[in-house]
C-alpha cells in the first residue's frame, strides 16, 4: 500500500518549490493521496481488513490537517493544490 521511491520522486518534482522538497504542504499532501488512493483500491478487495482501515481513516485526517493549515497560510496554493489532485473541497 505504501509507494514506490520513484513515484515519490515524481511527485516531489511535481509540487515541490526544489527539487529535493519533502516538507511543504503541497508534497505532503500529494504523497498522502497517492497512499490514500492505494489503500482504497486494496480495501475494495478486502473488505475485512479493518487494520488497513484504520491506517485509511488517519491517512485522510492527517491530509485534512495539512490541507487546513495551507488553507489558513496561503489560499491560492490550496485552491491550486485542489485543482492538480481533484479532490473535492
Amino acid at each position: 500500500m505504501s509507494i514506490s521511491k520513484e513515484k515519490k520522486a515524481v511527485l516531489r518534482e511535481k509540487f515541490g518549490h526544489h527539487p529535493n522538497d519533502t516538507g511543504s504542504p503541497e508534497v505532503q499532501v500529494a504523497v498522502l493521496s497517492e497512499k490514500i488512493s492505494n489503500l482504497t483500491e486494496h480495501l475494495a478487495n478486502h473488505k475485512k481488513d479493518q487494520s488497513s482501515k484504520r491506517g485509511l481513516v488517519q491517512l485522510v485526517m492527517q491530509r485534512r490537517k495539512l490541507l487546513n493549515y495551507l488553507k489558513s497560510e496561503d489560499i491560492k496554493r490550496y485552491q491550486n493544490l485542489i485543482k492538480t489532485l481533484g479532490l473535492r473541497r
